[in-house]
């Protein structure tokens, strides 16, 4: 187990659980077997797993990874989320970055904090992530009678195939990251 202890690191030096070792573990044996995924897998970790429920009998697999390692992992996503969810049968498999929120500075104009950093943009960063690389090409946000917001996300219709079983687990996933309603659709094609 020692040898896959490389692939997970958690920040300031934390133990990982039972669940984070496994896919570490996981990620360690697909870089030693799968030659085609070994070079890219060999620099790369991550910092952290969750399994989630998202519906009844449906769970997802939400792996964080340190955000100056995305790129790298954008390269592999579509084979390494093959694999990982041939490995967890039943689950799909999210990448998410790791991203920081910063609070509000206090009116002191020296500590103005980057729009990367503010809770909004960190929301739809991780929006992008989920469904990556899928590519969302419109949003509109629904307000309900009694007052509640849904977020309406439109994905790309040329990546339907690949990702449409999806859709349900981006929107659970989501909900229990940030505590927003998404609904996850295909803009609907006008027929000439």
């Amino acid at each position: 187990m020692f040898t896959a202890r490389r692939k997970i690191m958690k920040d300031k030096g934390a133990e990982p659980d039972e669940f984070e070792e496994s896919v570490a573990q996981a990620l360690f044996d697909l870089e030693a077997t799968n030659s085609e995924l070994k070079a890219d897998l060999k620099d790369l970790y991550i910092s952290g797993a969750k399994e989630m429920d998202i519906t009844t009998g449906r769970k997802a697999v939400v792996i964080t990874i340190p955000f100056r390692l995305l790129k790298a992992f954008h390269k592999i996503q579509q084979r390494l989320v093959r694999e990982l969810e041939k490995k967890f049968s039943g689950k799909d498999v999210v990448l998410v970055a790791n991203r920081r929120i910063l609070p509000v500075p206090n009116s002191n104009l020296s500590s103005a904090r980057p729009r990367s950093r503010t809770l909004t943009a960190v929301h739809e960063s991780i929006l992008e992530d989920l469904v990556y690389p899928t590519e969302i090409v419109g949003k509109r946000t629904r307000f309900r009678a009694d007052g509640s917001r849904v977020l309406k996300v439109y994905l790309d219709p040329k990546e339907r195939n690949s990702s449409e079983y999806k859709l349900e687990t981006f929107g659970g996933v989501y909900k229990k990251l940030t505590g927003k309603e998404v609904v996850f659709e295909y803009p609907v094609q006008a027929s000439e």
